[in-house]
């Protein structure tokens, strides 16, 4: 007779951390699939539908739909809960790869709109995975909060100050290599 340790109770914390994992992931390898096809360096896997590119964001909306809609109305738990949390983190990054796009249809896929809600998406599920509860919050997590708080906004700083800069730098080079792979 086998003896296996019960599952922990998925908490909404750790079905954060399980999303926020699937969201940088797939964000950080949908752009990097996406530069290899733009730079030759991998055949192009687009999907095109009587001569126009369906972009990705697409496919994070409907698996958006579909994960909502399951965990609504099937309500999942354990094992389904936790696939359902890496669904999600997936299909929202899927979505937000291209946030620029929404706002600026036609627009560039390089736009640091994208990149800028990306951050600010992961920051949200970060909070909601790894904050402790107020009732468990001691002298020492003020401590750290405020440590945290410091560097957030160096981040802030850094990223407002090098925004011109490394848009200026590289911003060309992606916008010509975007042009240059369009059928």
């Amino acid at each position: 007779m086998t003896n296996y340790l019960p599952l922990p109770k998925e908490t909404s914390d750790r079905l954060a951390r399980r999303a926020l994992f699937s969201f940088i992931l797939t964000f950080a390898l949908s752009r990097a699939v996406v530069f290899l096809i733009m730079s030759r360096r991998i055949p192009n896997m687009f999907l095109f539908m009587q001569g126009t590119h369906v972009h990705h964001l697409n496919y994070g909306i409907f698996l958006l739909a579909v994960v909502g809609g399951y965990t609504l109305f099937i309500r999942p738990d354990g094992r389904q809960a936790e696939i359902a949390s890496v669904a999600y983190g997936f299909a929202l990054a899927l979505t937000f790869d291209e946030f620029g796009m929404w706002l600026h249809l036609g627009g560039s896929y390089w736009q640091r709109l994208s990149v800028d809600a990306v951050i600010i998406v992961s920051a949200l599920i970060g909070l909601i995975a790894f904050a402790p509860s107020l009732k468990r919050l001691e002298s020492s997590h003020f401590k750290w909060f405020i440590t945290l708080l410091v560097a957030l906004i160096g981040f802030g700083v850094v990223v407002v100050v090098a925004r011109g800069y490394i848009g200026d730098l590289v911003g060309p080079a992606l916008r010509d290599l975007e042009m240059s792979s369009s059928p």
